[in-house]
This record gives structure tokens, sequence and C-alpha cells, in this order.
């Protein structure tokens, strides 16, 4: 809409774009919460479901910090379409996860597949750019660096005694 000049509708689409991310975090931790409960845990997924729900509850928080960002930095165009951009990637992880064929595989394979989109918009934005943006650069390196940091945190009794109370 804005390539388009239509700023004033992306605004005000921009508002309601809010309330549906505010919308997703909550029903988004509620689902992740639900899957776990579930006889079987995740569908398609081998990972223990109180070790797995790490996954989209960190992908939901990533997704919201990246969100809340890009709408505080509304007015810096650049930054907020990348933030947006690495946001909506945080939630696309765990529907990878759950992909049939990756399911079967070690986590690195579906965080291997999430971060060929991140290459795919570095290498985009380093064509036609000549540089990474810092949001593009800092964003890709919090999103890999929370992969590991996401497995680690996942086995430990820490997490799956609060997983345990979260799910009741």
């Amino acid at each position: 809409m804005v390539a388009h000049g239509n700023v004033k509708l992306h605004r005000k689409l921009g508002t309601w774009g809010a309330v549906l991310a505010i919308t997703l975090v909550v029903l988004g931790v509620m689902a992740g919460l639900l899957a776990t409960r579930r006889p079987g845990g995740f569908i398609n997924n081998p990972v223990p479901p109180l070790q797995f729900l790490m996954v989209p509850l960190s992908g939901i928080a990533l997704f919201g910090v990246f969100v809340a960002t890009a709408i505080l930095r509304r007015g810096d165009p650049q930054a907020h379409k990348r933030l947006m951009l690495i946001g909506t990637l945080q939630m696309v992880m765990t529907a990878i996860a759950c992909w049939p064929l990756l399911s079967t595989l070690e986590p690195l394979a579906f965080f291997g597949f999430t971060d060929a989109f991140l290459v795919v918009l570095a290498v985009f934005y380093f064509r036609t750019r000549g540089k990474l943006h810092p949001v593009t650069l800092w964003g890709g390196i919090v999103t890999i660096l929370a992969q590991p940091a996401i497995l680690m945190i996942s086995g430990t009794s820490v997490w799956l005694d609060f997983a345990r109370w979260a799910t009741g």
C-alpha cells in the first residue's frame, strides 16, 4: 500500500494490524498450552510436548517483541518493514516444525529451514541496497541466537517444571 502511495489506508489498517498482533500473541500462547495438553502433544512432532512448548512460546514472544518494536518505529519506514518481516518469520518457525517431513528430523532442521528465509531476506537487501540494514542484521542475529537457547532451555528442569505448571 505504501509503495503505491496509499499511506492513509496503510495506517488505518495498521491500527487493526496492531490489534490483530495482540490477539495473535494471546491466542498463540493459548494454542501452545492447549496443544501441549492434547494426548500425543503437538501433531507430527516427536519431541516431548512439554519440551516442545518452548518453540511456540518463544516464537510468539519474539513475534511480539519484533512487532511491538515495529509499531514503535513506524516513523522509520525502513526499520518498520524489516521488523514486521522478521516478526512474522517468528510465527512461521512453529508451523515449519510441524511439517510432516521436517518434524521427523532434528530441531536444527526446522530452525535451518526457517533461517533460509532470513538468508533470502539478507541477500535480497544486500543485492538491492548494497548493505544490510541494521534491523535485518540484528533481527537475524537475535533469531539465530534464540534457536540454540530454545534447545538448551527446553530440556532443563526449570523449564519443564514451568511447562507443567502452565499447562495445568
